[in-house]
């Protein structure tokens, strides 16, 4: 099969799964700092997530997760392109669930399960014994998530309870820092060009930085936590050891 991914989250699997012989062509944002295989990416075709661009390159298969807007894989499917739709995932197992069938969609299911297996035994190693204070999870422009998130589910496989027991995603509660701030701060850095701080931003305010100052804080890289994929388990990595990167 010859494959075009529409977008970096897609990107990520074609490229850790498939021969490079049989990409097409890549999306734009697949050699992104954000994006986690964009050193496999260098020097690859992309193209657009518009249906024109795509089907000039005549394509055996396509392959989103949200490239191409709502009704892309409906087009294709009428173009006679069959799609191969990435899932999402809430948990760290949906992770590999979704793993397993890209797999099989690609034909690598082999691969697919080397990836699977790897990272079973480095989350069973990570797991081992873990306890520690709880974590604030926190974006350059002071959003935070709390259970229900695949965020959540990070934090509790490092062994860090989620400073954020509210659902859903929304600003650092500045009144909680006052009276109880967090020990540990994991901070999602994305670099300046693609993470635009909001001018409204609770980290703005004086006690925000006050408060987070002096905090033990863990950098994750952006691209670990883009997209929910296998690499998640670096960002795990990161928290359970406890150590800046």
């Amino acid at each position: 099969m010859r494959i075009v991914s529409l977008d970096y989250c897609a990107d990520q699997y074609v490229l850790k799964l498939v021969e490079r012989e049989r990409i097409l062509a890549l999306s734009p944002d697949a050699a992104k700092e954000f994006s986690y295989m964009r050193e496999s990416a260098a020097g690859m075709p992309t193209v657009r997530p518009v249906a024109e661009d795509v089907l000039v390159l005549r394509p055996d298969l396509v392959i989103r997760s949200y490239g191409g807007g709502p009704n892309a894989a409906a087009f294709y499917a009428r173009a006679g392109i069959p799609v191969l739709n990435v899932g999402n995932a809430a948990t760290i197992g949906e992770i590999l669930t979704v793993m397993a069938q890209v797999a099989a969609g690609l034909d690598e299911t082999g691969r697919g399960q080397t990836v699977i297996d790897d990272t079973r035994r480095r989350l069973a190693a990570l797991s081992a014994g873990l306890t520690g204070p709880p974590a604030l999870y926190m974006t350059p422009a002071g959003v935070t998530t709390g259970p229900g998130s695949l965020v959540h589910e990070m934090l509790l496989a490092a062994g860090l309870p989620n400073y954020q027991q509210d659902p859903g995603w929304r600003p650092i509660p500045l009144e909680r820092l006052v009276y109880q701030p967090p020990e540990l701060v994991a901070f999602a850095n994305f670099n300046a060009s693609t993470a635009h701080r909001d001018l409204w931003s609770a980290m703005r305010h004086p006690l925000a930085r006050n408060q987070l100052r002096d905090r033990e804080v863990v950098t994750l890289h952006g691209a670990w936590t883009a997209c929910g994929g296998w690499f998640l388990l670096d960002a795990v990595k990161a928290l359970a050891e406890r150590a800046p990167q």
